[in-house]
């Protein structure tokens, strides 16, 4: 039987500061090799340095709206998308999804998808992908590596935060998102993967970590649900 994994890949992991090709090779051959264990991967880019940087930009001429910070986002998001479908050649689908709420298909063993709409980032859209292939986990792989119970960048006696409840998680976060915002997990794809009993796991950019998760021994992290 075929296990789905549902992987919101962080666009700090794709593209920190520039396209960090070591990870994503290395992170290629882990999925690759799971691949070949029967695991299928949904694999959500986010949009990083790159998004951030389409946004800097375009408001250095007038200011934009949330709406259209967004789309510069998602834009960015579909750029890291395509570069990652690239680097898994043939073992992946030749689409990029963007509509997470579509029926999809897929034969082969890796899927990339980007952002769809405004509004949320692609946290959000993994959780829809969670629903759509009825997987009840989300793994999302940034540059954090455990929620913590303040900015552990701001304060040294942040304390890392193993397990949570989402009403918890949402109390910390708010509930709004806005274009740009730097948080664990979006808190619109909070709401929802509380509505739909869907868990997440965070976890930092350590593949050997990853690894444990896949396959269901103690790993480093957070789990939200």
């Amino acid at each position: 039987m075929q296990k789905t994994i549902v992987l919101s890949l962080g666009g700090s992991l794709i593209c920190p500061n520039d396209f960090d090709f070591d990870f994503l090779k290395k992170m290629r051959q882990v999925i690759e090799r799971y691949a070949k264990k029967n695991y299928k991967f949904v694999i959500i880019c986010g949009g990083g340095k790159l998004a951030r940087s389409f946004q800097e930009i375009a408001s250095k001429n007038k200011k934009l709206s949330n709406e259209e910070l967004d789309w510069l986002g998602i834009h960015a998001t579909k750029i890291n998308a395509y570069l990652v479908k690239s680097m898994f050649g043939n073992l992946a689908e030749n689409l990029v999804v963007s509509n997470p709420t579509q029926k999809i298909s897929f034969k082969k063993n890796i899927l990339i998808a980007s952002g769809w709409k405004p509004g949320w980032s692609t946290d959000y859209d993994a959780v829809l992908l969670a629903k759509n292939f009825k997987v009840k986990e989300v793994i999302n792989m940034s540059n954090i590596d455990y929620v913590y119970d303040r900015d552990p960048r701001k304060f040294k006696s942040a304390k890392k935060i193993e397990k949570l409840k989402w009403r918890d998680y949402l109390k910390m976060t708010g509930t709004k998102w806005k274009a740009g915002m730097n948080v664990p997990f979006d808190p619109i794809a909070a709401k929802e993967a509380k509505k739909s009993k869907i868990k997440a796991h965070i976890i930092g950019k350590n593949l050997r970590n990853f690894e444990r998760l896949l396959d269901g021994k103690p790993f480093r992290g957070t789990t939200i649900g």
